[in-house]
């Protein structure tokens, strides 16, 4: 396909490697010719210096051809635009853009056709708050994905010293658990390990399973020690990802909000009802440990700048805070923070891209997770056809002979989630949920789920 990407920041500059990866032609629009040049100088693809709302910057950049035109700028309005002059010019067949402020995002009707013709938009800010309240949903997971409309779940865990999952093998430890799951990766240094009946958890590694639903709850216990449920929230940085996540949790937790600027406080207190916003620096020690920070079941640092995020949240875990979540832009910052102090560093790109990457594979494809960093992907497909016109259909996993890295974790039938082994057949209209550990095998997948020309 032919992709235009509008904007060439760390969002758009990470779906042009991804996407390239992937064999298709991108053409990446920016005003910034040193980002533009980076991009060529380490990526085949073309570029076009310009404002991407520009008619005759987009007809350059060929969205008269574009299969898909994707505005990820830092300018909701530039992006709207640009969405409305490929439609209306160029017929632009998919348009996707990234909206950021909440007050366009009230009114969702403002993007149909007849008003801002966009075919799929995406809120980094709703899309970060959606992954914080699954995790405290379940308290001591890394990681929780939602597929098949919420019946199946993918978590990730760690295990810890004197834990139940340490030193055991991965037979042993479905015995122990005896509830139908999957561990599907186990990610040991930061790659992948080959997942055999006697391949034994170690410290340090990163595991994932998958469940039903009503499972998980179930399935951690057996895994890890339970803790309490979470109660009391610290966010730092009033912003719209912070007044967000804010607004979200007030009702159902107890939440206090501070940020720097008096005015946006002033602001904030208006707008939220059950939050206690204060006025301060969020690295402040003392006015954290005058706030009760030794008490926070989680802190979460939402500023717009990633070190005020990650100094504040290693501090904040060393006070006391029983979990730390800094918003972390900048890929090369994530490996070195995430340990001991850091439970996870929440990349707004990845959640992004992520939700970009689900209209963009090959096949039905309902929804697809970066993880990883970009290095696996988790995603949910749509198996149609027949024996005669589907590599899957009809077939028992033994027989499709997945490629390496890939394991199917579980599979939705109608109301049923059916967690699989080798003899079990994959049936039209399955939703199949697959980890794909090594991207670099995701044209394979998407070879395994594309329906042949003669099913009609």
């Amino acid at each position: 396909m032919q992709i235009v990407i509008l904007g060439a920041g760390q969002v758009g500059s990470s779906l042009a490697e991804n996407l390239i990866k992937d064999g298709h032609q991108i053409i990446v629009v920016d005003i910034s010719a040193d980002k533009l040049q980076y991009l060529q100088e380490h990526f085949d693809l073309r570029t076009v210096l310009g404002h991407c709302s520009y008619p005759d910057v987009l007809r350059k950049a060929g969205a008269q051809n574009a299969d898909i035109l994707i505005a990820v700028t830092n300018n909701d309005e530039a992006n709207m635009i640009a969405c409305q002059i490929a439609h209306s010019l160029f017929h632009t067949t998919t348009k996707i853009a990234r909206i950021r402020s909440p007050h366009y995002l009230i009114r969702q009707e403002l993007f149909e056709k007849e008003n801002v013709p966009i075919d799929v938009f995406i809120s980094p800010e709703q899309l970060i708050t959606n992954q914080i309240q699954q995790l405290m949903q379940y308290p001591g997971s890394l990681q929780v994905l939602d597929f098949a409309q919420g019946k199946i779940k993918l978590v990730a865990i760690k295990p810890y010293y004197g834990g139940t999952m340490l030193g055991k093998s991965l037979q042993e430890l479905y015995a122990h658990i005896a509830i139908p799951t999957q561990i599907v990766a186990i990610f040991r240094n930061g790659y992948p390990i080959r997942l055999r009946s006697t391949t034994t958890i170690e410290i340090g590694d990163e595991v994932f399973f998958i469940s039903a639903a009503e499972d998980i709850p179930a399935v951690m216990a057996a895994l890890k020690r339970p803790p309490n449920p979470y109660r009391n929230i610290m966010i730092i940085g009033g912003g719209n990802v912070g007044f967000t996540l804010a607004k979200a949790l007030e009702k159902s937790y107890q939440v206090k909000l501070i940020d720097a600027n008096r005015h946006r406080c002033e602001n904030l207190a208006e707008n939220l009802n059950h939050t206690t916003v204060l006025l301060g620096d969020g690295t402040d020690k003392s006015l954290l440990v005058n706030e009760n920070i030794g008490n926070m079941d989680m802190f979460c640092a939402t500023t717009n700048d990633d070190e005020v995020n990650i100094l504040s949240s290693i501090q904040a875990k060393r006070l006391g805070a029983k979990v730390a979540l800094p918003l972390v832009k900048r890929a090369a910052y994530v490996d070195l923070i995430e340990g001991n102090d850091i439970h996870l560093a929440i990349s707004p790109q990845l959640a992004t891209a992520s939700a970009i990457l689900t209209h963009i594979r090959k096949g039905d494809v309902e929804k697809v997770y970066s993880l990883r960093h970009g290095a696996a992907e988790a995603i949910e497909a749509v198996a149609h056809g027949d024996k005669m016109t589907s590599k899957v259909v009809h077939r028992t996993l033994k027989e499709i002979k997945l490629p390496k890295n890939i394991t199917i974790g579980a599979i939705a039938r109608d109301d049923e989630v059916i967690i699989p082994d080798e003899k079990t057949r994959i049936e039209a209209n399955d939703h199949i949920i697959l980890f794909v550990a090594d991207t670099k095998q995701i044209p394979k997948v998407e070879e395994l789920f594309e329906v042949s020309a003669s099913f009609f």
